[in-house]
């Protein structure tokens, strides 16, 4: 599943860059690529409730994760045949919709793998690959692209989404492979002496404390956005930077999954720690030294956060309740994201120590909440 994960997201990364311009070619205006843009990240996380509950409710979760993966068969090269923005729209719409279909369900059968070398490590390991493919596809794209130059710019983008065809392909075919040979994959996991409590207290707690988190923790977008502004990085340099912070992503997925398993939720805990100073770094230093760090800082947040959030969740809740359990969580979190970077992005144009103070505090308020939830759940494992 982690190499099921790489080339899914192989495929949406490497559109991802694109989908803006491409849009601004087919006549988008500034405003329809923003709607469509945050359309799909709204219904990606809240549709997550509806099938998060559809796959406790049918069992059915290898079904959910081929449909939601299937739909990238249209969603994504299909950018490539399109002759009107509002089409192109609908297709990125699309590819969010599938991302909400399979993720809970997806999430569920990890965890059920999990149980053999740990549920962070497990994570880990998935979220490592899928940064493989998040660093893989943007170069991928980029190559196709340059490979066409002297050919007009909107053929270069379609060349870009067609070639796109092969890492879809890809991922069905290693989705199918998994599925066959894990038919059953709750099998992996026996039923355990003591299921942990149906949800509630501790989980809405826990919910909480990540929600404090994503209020503070900006999105790329507007780590690049100051970036291109300010000069601190020449624009060719942008897309290697992002680059880098999807490997060091990758290297923290890993070792704060694999830290998880031994220390539980204080790792959370200590990687808010990190990420708190991506906001310092990134918004008040004037360099370009200092914006790496930054950037470096915000990774290692991003990737703890992609690897922990997700252990912790198979450990909190029974495995009943563990795909609407993934779906809640994420719609919530998602929703705390948006309304943080709304609310940054509104404070940077009016001031940037305010910024960096709402960043700072909201995610340092987290911590104590994950530490007592972490508290929790060691007591109650322990019975």
């Amino acid at each position: 599943m982690g190499v099921v994960a790489l080339f899914g997201d192989m495929t949406y990364e490497g559109a991802r860059g694109l989908v803006g311009p491409y849009l601004a070619l087919l006549g988008a205006s500034a405003t329809a690529v923003g709607f469509a843009a945050g359309l799909g990240e709204f219904l990606g996380y809240s549709l997550r409730l509806v099938t998060g509950w559809l796959g406790d409710r049918t069992r059915a979760y290898w079904p959910l994760v081929i449909v939601g993966y299937s739909l990238n068969l249209v969603a994504v090269p299909g950018l490539a045949l399109v002759g009107s923005w509002e089409a192109a729209v609908a297709l990125v719409v699309l590819e969010r919709v599938g991302k909400a279909v399979r993720s809970p369900a997806r999430s569920t059968l990890v965890s059920h793998a999990a149980n053999r070398v740990g549920a962070g490590t497990s994570f880990g390991i998935e979220e490592a690959l899928d940064q493989v493919g998040a660093v893989s596809g943007p170069l991928l794209t980029a190559a196709v692209i340059w490979g066409a130059r002297g050919e007009p710019v909107e053929a270069r983008y379609r060349y870009a989404f067609a070639v796109l065809l092969l890492p879809v392909l890809a991922n069905l075919a290693f989705v199918s492979f998994a599925r066959r040979r894990f038919p059953r994959p709750e099998e992996l996991e026996p039923p355990p002496s003591a299921e942990p409590a149906r949800l509630g207290g501790v989980f809405r707690w826990y919910i909480g404390g990540a929600m404090l988190l994503a209020l503070g923790f900006a999105d790329w977008a507007l780590v690049a956005y100051h970036a291109g502004r300010t000069g601190l990085l020449e624009p060719a340099l942008l897309p290697v930077l992002y680059a880098g912070a999807m490997g060091v992503d990758a290297v923290a997925a890993l070792a704060f999954g694999t830290w998880f398993d031994r220390r539980g939720l204080a790792v959370l805990a200590a990687a808010a720690g990190a990420s708190a100073l991506f906001a310092p770094l990134v918004f008040l230093v004037p360099s370009g030294a200092a914006l790496a760090a930054g950037a470096a800082c915000w990774a290692v947040g991003m990737g703890a956060q992609d690897s922990v959030f997700k252990a912790a969740i198979a450990r909190l809740v029974p495995r009943a309740e563990r795909a609407r359990a993934y779906g809640v969580f994420f719609a919530c979190f998602g929703f705390a994201w948006w309304i943080g970077s709304t609310a940054m992005g509104y404070l940077y144009e009016r001031s940037l120590v305010a910024l960096v103070v709402f960043s700072v505090v909201t995610q340092l308020a987290s911590v104590p909440v994950l530490l007592g939830v972490g508290r929790r759940l060691a007591l109650a494992e322990r019975g």
